[in-house]
């Protein structure tokens, strides 16, 4: 537990995960070493320190969950090996996590670290797109899926299922929002930053989009 206690104390993150919430830093812990021992068989993560996966993974996470109202519907897209979705079921027990794999191998992981770590989320091994046709969430949140002008076509006929994207994006956001935007593809669609913080050990700044459809005028 001190090791992973060690790098949370490094990169200044005692004011949003206590120390000294043992159960929770257990599970979280937990989650890491599971992840790091599947990807030894296949790629999940390329974070596989623990400076690492605090500095990247647990700070986006920390990030995306203080923009969750309680008791919210998440959808994780492209959840590859968890991140930010089963991190988020962990840190926020309230919310009701859906995560979403298209690949068959890492949907089999996630349902192997949820039964481990008795997390209860709901996982498909199908494409974000396809899950949209038949649910609706409050949030929909992705990292390191695609650009802005490939999740702006995925989503262009699923907006009100999607509720509100929150996008994590790095410093070339807004390039990638300029090419949806001439593309023609955000028109109907209200775009905000709603989060900009430093990404630990770096010069640059991460920020969150927030999507949605416009509300029609009556």
């Amino acid at each position: 537990m001190e090791d992973l206690k060690a790098a949370i104390a490094q990169f200044h993150l005692t004011d949003a995960i206590e120390l000294s919430d043992d159960a929770r830093l257990k599970k979280v812990r937990q989650y890491c070493i599971l992840l790091w021992i599947k990807n030894e068989q296949m790629n999940l993560t390329r974070h596989t320190t623990w400076e690492q996966f605090v500095s990247r993974d647990l700070v986006d996470t920390l990030q995306l969950a203080s923009l969750l109202p309680t008791d919210s519907q998440v959808l994780d897209v492209g959840s590859g090996g968890g991140v930010p979705g089963m991190l988020l079921a962990i840190l926020r027990p309230d919310l009701k996590i859906t995560l979403t794999e298209s690949v068959g191998k890492k949907a089999a992981a996630l349902g192997e670290f949820a039964g481990a770590l008795e997390l209860d989320v709901e996982i498909y091994n199908e494409r974000a797109e396809n899950i949209l046709d038949d649910f609706r969430f409050d949030f929909t949140v992705a990292r390191a899926v695609g650009p802005m002008i490939k999740m702006c076509r995925w989503f262009e006929e699923h907006w009100p299922s999607v509720g509100r994207l929150l996008a994590i994006k790095g410093p070339k956001w807004s390039e990638e929002l300029a090419e949806a935007e001439q593309a023609n593809l955000t028109s109907r669609l209200q775009v905000s930053k709603v989060k900009e913080y430093l990404t630990p050990g770096t010069d640059w700044n991460s920020v969150i989009l927030e999507v949605q459809a416009k509300k029609e005028v009556s």
